[in-house]
C-alpha cells in the first residue's frame, strides 16, 4: 500500500454535531439517553432510538439551495464532510485541491422514501414527484459534491457496515493512482420508524441511531493529522463454506497480535447473539478497546464510520501508537483496518 494519511475527521452523532462531542461522550463511558419514536398504527408501544440533537445555532451550510429541502441523511453527511475537510482547505485552498468522495450507506434515504410511497399509496394521481430524487441512494453523494464544489470523482457504496472499510480501500486506490489529491469516505444513516421496527425482528436489544462520519485521506504527509493508514485486510465474505464466525476469525488473524500501547475499536453492541462472532474472534485481545455502539447505538454505516474516526482520533491525540478497527458485517463480510501514528 502506498503511504496514505488521515488529513481530517468529521462526525454527527446522537452526542452532537462534531468529533469533539462524540469523543466526550465516549470518554464519559455512559450510554446516551434513549428517546421514543412513534410507530404509525402501534400506539401501545413506542420504538426506542437515539436521535441526533437539533443543532443550535442552525449551521449556515443548510441554507445552500441543494440542502434546503434534502433529507437529514444529507445534512449529516454534509456536516461531517465540512468538518473533515476544514483543515485541508485552510492549508491548500479549494482551487488547488482535487477531491474524491465515497459515500457508504446501508439503509439510505428512508425518510423521503416513506413519504414518497405513503403519498403514492394514498393517491397516485396527486403524489409529488419532487420526493423521488431524495429517495435514491446517490442523493447524499450528489448534495455533498455540489456543496464542496471541487469534487472530481464520486461514488456511492451500498452494503452492510463492513462496506465502510471497502470505501476506505477504494479511496486509497484513487489516491495511489493519483486520480485525486484527497478523498472523503462518508458513512451516514438517518432515522425513521421503519428501521427500528424492522430491526426488532433481528435484534430486539438494539437501539437504532443516526448520524454520519467522514474520514479525509491524502497522500501528502505534511497535511496529516498524525495518523497513517497502515493496513486493510482482505474482504472475508460470509458463504456456505465460510460462516460469519470463521470470517471474523480470519479477518482478526490478518491484523496481528495485541501489542502494548494499541487500541481496538470493535463493533460490539449489547447482544451476545449478534456480537458472538466478533467476541470470539478478538477473545485474545488484552489491550485497550472501545465499543462505540454501546454508547451511541446501532448506527449501521454511520456507526462503522464512528469506529474508524474514534480510533484515528485517539491515535492522533497520542493516546495510542496504533489502533485496529474491526467490522463484522450483518450479512456480507468481515473486514478490518489498522492505523498507526504517522507523520
Amino acid at each position: 500500500m502506498s503511504r496514505i494519511f488521515v488529513a481530517g475527521m468529521g462526525a454527527v452523532s446522537p452526542a452532537g454535531w462534531d468529533v469533539a462531542a462524540m469523543r466526550n461522550a465516549l470518554d464519559r463511558g455512559q450510554p446516551l439517553p434513549v428517546q421514543s419514536l412513534a410507530r404509525p398504527g402501534w400506539d401501545h408501544r413506542a420504538l426506542r432510538v437515539r436521535l441526533v440533537p437539533t443543532p443550535i445555532p442552525r449551521p449556515e451550510f443548510l441554507a445552500h439551495p441543494r440542502l434546503r429541502r434534502s433529507s437529514p441523511i444529507s445534512h449529516y453527511a454534509a456536516a461531517a464532510a465540512l468538518e473533515a475537510t476544514a483543515g485541508l482547505h485552510a492549508q491548500v485552498g479549494d482551487e488547488a485541491l482535487r477531491l474524491g468522495i465515497v459515500v457508504c450507506l446501508q439503509t439510505g434515504c428512508v425518510q423521503y422514501t416513506c413519504r414518497f410511497y405513503e403519498e403514492t399509496l394514498k393517491n397516485p394521481a396527486t403524489a409529488s414527484p419532487l420526493f423521488f430524487p431524495e429517495t435514491v441512494y446517490a442523493a447524499p453523494t450528489s448534495h455533498v459534491a455540489t456543496l464542496l464544489e471541487n469534487v472530481v470523482v464520486a461514488c456511492t457504496l451500498v452494503g452492510d457496515s463492513s462496506a465502510y472499510i471497502q470505501g476506505v480501500a477504494l479511496a486509497s486506490e484513487w489516491l495511489a493512482d493519483r486520480h485525486v489529491d484527497a478523498c472523503l469516505i462518508i458513512g451516514a444513516e438517518e432515522t425513521n420508524w421503519i428501521i427500528p421496527d424492522a430491526l426488532l425482528h433481528l435484534d430486539r436489544k438494539a437501539i437504532v441511531a443516526a448520524g454520519a462520519g467522514a474520514l479525509c485521506l491524502c497522500r501528502d504527509g505534511t497535511l496529516s493529522s498524525g495518523v497513517e493508514l497502515a493496513a486493510i485486510t482482505d474482504a472475508h465474505s460470509f458463504t456456505s463454506g465460510r460462516s460469519r464466525p470463521l470470517a471474523a476469525k480470519t479477518m482478526r488473524e490478518q491484523l496481528g497480535k495485541c501489542a502494548p500501547g494499541e487500541l481496538l475499536a470493535d463493533g460490539l453492541g449489547n447482544n451476545p447473539r449478534t456480537d458472538g462472532a466478533e467476541q470470539v474472534a478478538w477473545s485474545d485481545w488484552t489491550g485497550a478497546r472501545i465499543s462505540p455502539k454501546r454508547i451511541f447505538g446501532e448506527g449501521m454505516m454511520a456507526a462503522a464510520a464512528w469506529q474508524f474516526i474514534l480510533a484515528c482520533d485517539a491515535v492522533a491525540r497520542g493516546q495510542y501508537t496504533a489502533a485496529n478497527i474491526s467490522l463484522v458485517g450483518a450479512n456480507q463480510q468481515a473486514l478490518g483496518a489498522r492505523v498507526i501514528a504517522g507523520q
